[in-house]
């Protein structure tokens, strides 16, 4: 009878392997990732007590796949939010790295979208030369000097306007900013 699970995870193995392994490679950046998520979809397989009753089997494992993807995903965001910011010696908390990144997966991709909904929600609100000077600094790459070159305005004025800029963003942002370390 102590055999009888035993052949229901070997069976399960030969049957639904590869197929479970690219499943879980879609949807991870790294081979080592998804062989790490496919042994602890095996390992909880292996130590479900009655693995003869579970009715569909390959729905029960890519189930167990997903959550694990997910679990995985929320370990690794706090982190991966702190390796894609940083702060500068002012204080300011930059994440242009996570707007810019190259990185496709579904963790960047939709706290990608989620920051950029807010910060255009946010820079809406700006008076249009603080919004000017904050989108061609930061978004733009211009320095300020060259922002106050080209509108003629005086450097400090443009200073200012970013600074003011800076201080409502920071302020509108920062909700967002706690949901992400917190997450």
């Amino acid at each position: 009878m102590a055999d009888k699970p035993k052949q229901n995870v070997v069976q399960a193995v030969r049957d639904y392997g590869r197929k479970l392994f690219g499943f879980i490679r879609g949807r991870v950046n790294t081979d080592e990732d998804a062989e790490d998520i496919l042994q602890d979809v095996w390992y909880q397989f292996s130590n479900t007590s009655a693995t003869e009753t579970i009715e569909q089997v390959s729905g029960w494992l890519f189930a167990v796949a997903r959550n694990k993807i997910t679990d995985r995903y929320r370990k690794k965001q706090p982190q991966l939010i702190d390796d894609l910011s940083y702060e500068d010696e002012d204080g300011e908390l930059h994440f242009t790295d996570i707007l810019l990144t190259d990185t496709n997966n579904p963790e960047t991709e939709h706290i990608r979208n989620i920051f950029w909904e807010e910060l255009f929600v946010a820079l809406d609100e700006l008076p249009e030369n603080q919004r000017n000077v904050f989108v061609q600094n930061e978004l733009e790459d211009k320095t300020l000097q060259e922002i106050a070159n080209e509108s003629g305005e005086n450097l400090k004025t443009i200073i200012s306007r970013k600074r003011y800029a800076v201080q409502h963003l920071r302020k509108r942002l920062q909700h967002l900013y706690n949901d992400l370390i917190n997450y």
